[in-house]
């Protein structure tokens, strides 16, 4: 059974469009990354599986169960951190996690839950003296609570430092390998690459691509980057560069002097000689895969 299934999941504000006939599957034990840049309707898709917005047309469902006809059914699957999430400022982080336990019925030691998120010692402290990234994990050990079946996170490692990071994603490997499916949103392209399954593009509400990491790649010709560092660069040189066959995206990095260069394996010789045309001259250069943030910048033209 789909862990999400989304049919022509559609939302309107009046004349703006938030969701357009979105077709997504998550299936069941995947860890699933959603990305987007800002405004892409990532939060209205998460919305619509909590129920907190109603579609204007199609559905989404969370293990069979309808998020709207059947919302209640359907949150019992769900363990959440949500965006814009708040804790209770008069409330210790021990109180917040047994708080969570009693409303799932669950019986876990809000020890133990704090000992995994990593703020045990902080347990017996109230929230509102917590920073932002401690909240991030008192939140996340919310829930954690009761091992739900799918956990929903949006921007889960939002103000962590990378070690905080490395933990965080160590849990969501844990979780994965006990049988929970997880679905997050992030723009910390990093963070998506080192964990999960496959990955969906939201673009102006619109899906644009679903599929592996290695996929999205082969998807776009090899996914090849080419990093050529130049002499000297202009605006001209960088245009004809984009225009040759097999390229797919090119720009200038803060530096000045690096240019990256998305393209199929076959173009690589076509940029250098490119360059070598135009009066540019090549002072080094170099292959590597495709990041993910490459295949995003060439899915959305966003960088």
């Amino acid at each position: 059974m789909a862990a999400i299934e989304a049919t022509e999941l559609s939302k309107r504000y009046g004349t703006l469009i938030a969701l357009d006939r979105v077709d997504l599957t998550v299936e069941e034990g995947e860890i699933f990354g959603f990305l987007g840049p800002n405004g892409a309707g990532k939060s209205t898709f998460i919305n619509a599986l909590l129920d907190f917005v109603k579609p204007t047309h199609g559905s989404v469902s969370v293990f069979g169960q309808d998020c709207q006809a059947d919302s209640v059914r359907a949150r019992e699957h769900l363990g959440v951190l949500p965006e814009g999430y708040s804790v209770y400022d008069r409330l210790t982080g021990r109180q917040h996690l047994e708080y969570a336990i009693r409303s799932k019925g669950a019986d876990e030691d809000p020890v133990d839950v704090l000992e995994r998120v990593g703020i045990r010692e902080a347990g017996d402290r109230k929230a509102s003296e917590y920073s932002k990234g401690m909240a991030q994990r008192l939140v996340l050990g919310m829930a954690l609570v009761g091992e739900p079946d799918l956990l929903l996170l949006d921007e889960p490692t939002t103000g962590l430092d990378p070690n905080g990071a490395a933990e965080i994603r160590e849990i969501l490997r844990e979780e994965n390998e006990r049988g929970a499916t997880i679905f997050f949103s992030s723009h910390i392209l990093e963070q998506v690459q080192a964990v999960c399954d496959r990955v969906a593009i939201l673009q102006d509400g619109s899906v644009v691509a679903v599929d592996t990491i290695q996929g999205l790649r082969e998807a776009l010709g090899g996914g090849t980057k080419l990093v050529v560092t130049v002499d000297r660069t202009e605006p001209s040189i960088l245009e004809s560069i984009r225009g040759l066959e097999g390229v797919e995206t090119a720009w200038l990095d803060e530096d000045g002097e690096t240019v990256e260069i998305t393209c199929r394996n076959d173009a690589k010789m076509d940029v250098l000689v490119a360059f070598h045309d135009a009066g540019v001259d090549v002072v080094n250069f170099r292959t590597e895969e495709a990041s993910l943030e490459d295949m995003f910048v060439e899915y959305t033209g966003r960088r």
